[in-house]
């Protein structure tokens, strides 16, 4: 895997519908935070794919940067739960049927004792 970094310039060639301006907005409002590299700022990978989902959002929704801070922030939150989630299961797939089965079932109690007290 090559971790490759970007300047402003070939992040902004490669999000067109990203303005010089708003990659600044974006930047103060903490959606993406640049490596700051000898002469300039330098995007990662996961900043430019941060950057395109708040452009996409902020072109669905009209949210303000705030509110794409706070969109993106849940969806971190929601990715480690799922990075979390896959280790669980993971590590269960590894434990032996019985113990399975055994978790299975306090899991469907545990479920249907809060359902029953909501």
């Amino acid at each position: 895997m090559t971790r490759r970094s970007m300047t402003r310039d070939e992040i902004l060639a490669l999000i067109p519908e990203l303005s010089d301006e708003a990659l600044a907005v974006l930047t103060e409002a903490g959606i993406v935070q640049p490596v700051l590299g000898a002469a300039e700022p330098r995007f990662r990978e996961i900043d430019a794919a941060r950057l395109q989902l708040a452009v996409d959002l902020e072109e669905i929704f009209r949210l303000d940067p705030d509110g794409l801070a706070l969109v993106l922030s849940l969806i971190d939150q929601l990715n480690g739960l799922k990075r979390e989630m896959q280790a669980v299961l993971g590590a269960l797939a590894e434990e032996p049927p019985e113990t399975r089965a055994r978790l299975r079932r306090v899991i469907r109690e545990t479920r249907i004792l809060r359902v029953q007290g909501e």
